[in-house]
Order: structure tokens, then C-alpha cells, then sequence
């Protein structure tokens, strides 16, 4: 085994299945016509508590990390907004609306075709959605690591 793996820190909400918690708002959109909004938007709530401990736990981090430098409280902000616009965009409102959409418009095909009754229909468009999901997760991610890049990270402070 490499000293490089041996000495890797685990990060707990990238690194282990917490991280599944920012995708609980997708999972609640590909359950909405089943769950009804008042559940949809627990799961919203959920994503959105991943990311504020998350967005705390970077920021401790970059506090440790950089208590002796000069552009100490700079850095410290900076991480801070990075991770929240990064994991706000890229877990829970990117990824949302994309399932939403596919459900919406899988519902809207499905209905127009009336091939089923609604309950089945209902239980197919949530299939649809919860199985859109490991296809959107890496191409969000890399969209929004391109539009971190090309904007908020040009800032970074040195």
C-alpha cells in the first residue's frame, strides 16, 4: 500500500455513505407524486442540512489550517462560500430540478399515452426518476466544478 493512501484523511461527507444524504431531494422528487410536496420538501430539507454541516466542516477545516496566515479570514470565507454555492448547485438544486423535470415529462408521456392506469403510472415515473440519478450525479458535478472555476475560483486568495 503507497504512504499516499495509508495517510489520506476520509473526508465524512464525501468519503462515506453520509454523502448520500445530499441526494435525498432527488430521491423525494422521483417519490413527489407518490409522497405528496410536504415530503418532497422534508427531503429538500435533509440535502440542506448536508450541506450546511458540510459547509461547516470545510470551514473549521480552512480556520485550522490557516490560523497563522495572513489572509487568514479570506481563506477561511472563501471556503466557505465555495462549498456552499458548490454543494447548494451540484446536491441540491441542480440535481432537483433535473429529476423533477424527467418525472414531469415522463409523467406527461406516459399520460398522453394511456396505456396505464395512474397508480401504475405514478410508480413508473418514480422509477424513471430514482434511476436518472446515478446518470446525473458526475455530469452535474463536473458542470459545476466548470462554473466554480470559471467564476468563484478565479478569486481565490494566494
Amino acid at each position: 500500500m503507497s504512504q499516499n493512501i495509508e495517510n489520506k484523511k476520509i473526508d465524512l461527507y464525501r468519503d462515506t455513505p453520509v454523502r448520500y444524504l445530499g441526494y435525498a431531494n432527488e430521491v423525494g422528487e422521483a417519490f413527489r407524486s407518490i409522497i405528496g410536496t410536504k415530503l418532497v420538501n422534508l427531503s429538500y430539507g435533509i440535502a440542506t442540512l448536508y450541506v450546511l454541516a458540510d459547509t461547516g466542516d470545510k470551514s473549521m477545516e480552512s480556520y485550522k489550517a490557516n490560523i497563522n496566515e495572513p489572509n487568514h479570514k479570506r481563506k477561511v470565507a472563501y471556503t466557505t462560500a465555495d462549498t456552499l454555492i458548490w454543494q447548494l448547485l451540484a446536491s441540491v438544486a441542480i440535481p432537483g430540478f433535473t429529476v423533477n423535470r424527467i418525472c414531469a415529462l415522463s409523467n406527461y408521456a406516459i399520460k398522453k399515452s394511456e396505456i396505464l392506469p395512474k397508480n401504475y403510472r405514478k410508480w413508473l415515473v418514480t422509477t424513471i426518476g430514482l434511476t436518472a440519478i446515478p446518470f446525473i450525479i458526475k455530469p452535474i458535478d463536473k458542470f459545476v466544478d466548470f462554473a466554480m472555476d470559471e467564476s468563484l475560483r478565479k478569486f481565490q486568495p494566494e
